[in-house]
């Protein structure tokens, strides 16, 4: 008989015997394969945590007690087991769950999370309200040990241990992010328990053990254990101010629970610190077979493992991208590659193996990334930081003060530049060219197609006046046939694709093949359209954009970004050569003030008035007033 069918809420849950949560998790386990198999999605990392979701869920009294998943991308099980079961295939669906934790969607996710390393600050901040109003609730953050690779957690840790804020923070320690772990705190916590004065201790224990009676044997193992944990809790996080609890084996319920109903009743006033230990992709043998441990996949067949991928599709931008670099670092010796955590997803896996030493991934750590890539051109190398635009975010300060202001020659790779689809508003570049366009010595470029790209990887590498930026999306490219090795492009120009006389059509970015959609249906409403390709939002093409205003009587810029970016470049320029007073009717076409919930990137680009029906309306909205009443009636 299933018991998950009849577990609606984790109230349901908790009426439950003990005995009965191995079989709950194994069911919430197959319906996690299941449903992902249909929708695609983050797959190894809830595999990994459904035992410890299922015992969370079970010993504490959610939503009462809070309840926050860093990333986010772990907590499928977390949303089959708080009410969310019936929608579960929905994930990443438009007007479906979304893929991550969101506060909108449930009371039993207090914190949106699908960035890294946030939630021991949010949990803190938590703790630190219900203090000072007098609450008495849990507050619970599971934080996986890639995520404790960014500076962020260090910093929540410090702060809690200075506070003695009651907090519970579980450190899943699953032996891998999304790639495997870099840095300090993976090899941390295996070098303690293999080093030598450990390894010792435990040697002179066996000996000792040896001659003990059976019955005393098992109790100086279990003894063992309790050391193991004692040795490596009482270094690092000890001196942070955490009360240290493990490690434990985090798919057994029958230490989980006892543990973690402890940690709940323990009289300990400041921060506590499970170490939890799980295997990423967990229960399922082609997710543990497999090197990333299914991370992210599209639909597969759930008993093969193999994911659905559409054939004959052209490479996407990514690999595009990852080739042409490689093309230029077999030219250029000083051509080196920085990542945060993100190989596979930015293709620098595919660098690394053939540049396995010019390959650097510091970890989720994108400040330091960005200086660290920073410090590389101060030496005379090529640093080509390769991070998604809704990642580099998180690196801004380093961005402006340690590239920008002194003018070093790192180029940024910006990945994800755009609308992301079933990622959703959490991981869309919408806002690069506005946060990069102000400031000084940056060079902005936009990719149009994959061709385009490999030509603007040549001329980011080749470009030695200061920063560079190039952004392209994701998905695959439009199927054109590419070259050996880019070709460098003059820095600052644009080009004409479609000449035409009333319309002008200026496009920055990858909406370029939309532009030339919209250019084909005004063309048969009678309405000439030129089509530009502007390449270059900082430095702008002055004189094409000068040229479109004064050949044409209509100029319209389109570019998936936020206000703010190239659009606003070129309203400047006019504005300040006087092409608006002149009757120039120009409106500029860029993303909603407004976060766009996941859905198909086709259905997402409608919705935000970024396609060719959208552009063709916009032509026809701005020159309504001078259109003859017999095309007005035909539209």
């Amino acid at each position: 008989m299933s018991l998950l069918a009849h577990i609606n809420t984790p109230e349901d849950l908790r009426r439950l015997d003990k005995e009965e949560l191995q079989q709950v998790a194994d069911e919430v386990r197959q319906e996690m394969i299941a449903a992902v198999a249909v929708t695609g999605g983050h797959l190894g990392a809830g595999l990994g945590v459904v035992e410890l979701t299922t015992a969370l869920h079970y010993v504490f009294n959610t939503p009462d007690d809070k309840l926050i998943w860093d990333v986010g991308h772990q907590a499928y099980p977390h949303k089959i087991l708080t009410g969310r079961k019936d929608r579960i295939r929905t994930l990443r669906q438009g007007g479906g769950l979304s893929g991550f934790t969101k506060r909108s969607e449930s009371e039993y996710d207090p914190f949106g999370a699908a960035h890294s390393s946030t939630s021991i600050s949010a949990g803190l901040g938590m703790a630190v309200a219900r203090d000072l109003t007098g609450g008495n609730n849990k507050i619970i953050a599971v934080i996986g040990d890639g995520a404790m690779s960014a500076g962020m957690a260090y910093e929540a840790m410090n702060n809690a241990g200075h506070l003695k804020n009651r907090l519970i923070v579980i450190l899943n320690d699953n032996d891998m992010s999304i790639a495997p772990p870099t840095g300090a705190m993976s090899a941390y916590l295996s070098r303690l328990i293999s080093g030598k004065a450990y390894i010792s201790m435990r040697e002179i224990g066996k000996k000792a053990v040896a001659k003990l009676p059976p019955p005393l044997k098992e109790a100086a193992r279990k003894a063992e254990e309790y050391t193991r944990g004692f040795w490596t809790g009482g270094t690092l996080f000890g001196e942070l101010g955490f009360y240290y609890v493990g490690p434990i084996d985090g798919h057994n319920l029958e230490h989980l629970l006892p543990v973690l109903e402890n940690v709940r009743d323990s009289i300990h006033k400041g921060p506590i610190l499970v170490h939890v230990v799980t295997k990423k992709g967990k229960g399922y043998a082609p997710a543990e077979d497999a090197a990333d441990k299914m991370h992210g996949v599209s639909k597969f067949d759930v008993i093969t493992g193999a994911q659905k991928k559409p054939k004959n599709a052209p490479p996407s931008y990514t690999k595009v991208f990852a080739e042409s670099l490689m093309a230029e670092a077999r030219a250029d010796g000083t051509v080196v590659a920085v990542t945060a955590a993100m190989p596979a997803g930015t293709g620098l896996d595919l660098f690394e193996k053939e540049f396995p030493c010019r390959m650097f991934d510091v970890g989720i750590a994108e400040q330091h990334a960005v200086t660290f890539a920073a410090g590389l051109a101060t030496e005379g190398f090529k640093p080509v930081c390769a991070i998604y635009s809704t990642f580099l975010q998180r690196a801004y300060d380093q961005v402006v003060h340690d590239v920008a202001l002194q003018n070093l020659p790192v180029k940024f790779a910006i990945d994800r530049a755009g609308l992301v689809g079933a990622d959703g508003a959490t991981h869309a570049g919408a806002f690069d060219v506005a946060y990069l366009g102000c400031l000084p010595n940056f060079v902005l470029m936009a990719a149009a197609d994959e061709r385009e790209l490999q030509d603007m990887t040549a001329t980011m590498i080749a470009y030695n006046g200061g920063p560079v930026a190039l952004r392209y999306p994701r998905g695959n490219g439009q199927g054109l046939e590419l070259k050996a090795r880019g070709e460098v492009l003059p820095v600052g120009k644009g080009r004409i694709v479609r000449a035409g006389k009333k319309i002008a059509l200026l496009s920055y970015g990858a909406r370029l093949a939309e532009c030339l959609n919209a250019a084909e249906q005004l063309a048969a409403l009678g309405l000439s359209a030129t089509v530009a390709d502007a390449r270059f939002a900082k430095p702008l093409d002055t004189q094409l954009v000068n040229d479109l205003a004064h050949n044409h009587e209509v100029l319209i810029t389109i570019e998936e970004g936020a206000v703010g970016g190239f659009g606003s470049f070129v309203l400047q320029h006019l504005s300040d050569g006087g092409a608006l007073d002149r009757g120039l009717k120009v409106r500029t076409m860029v993303l909603p003030d407004a976060f766009i919930d996941h859905d198909t990137a086709e259905k997402q680009y409608a919705a935000a008035g970024l396609d060719a029906a959208a552009i063709v309306k916009k032509v026809c909205e701005t020159i309504w007033l001078d259109m003859p009443d017999k095309l007005k009636q035909s539209l």
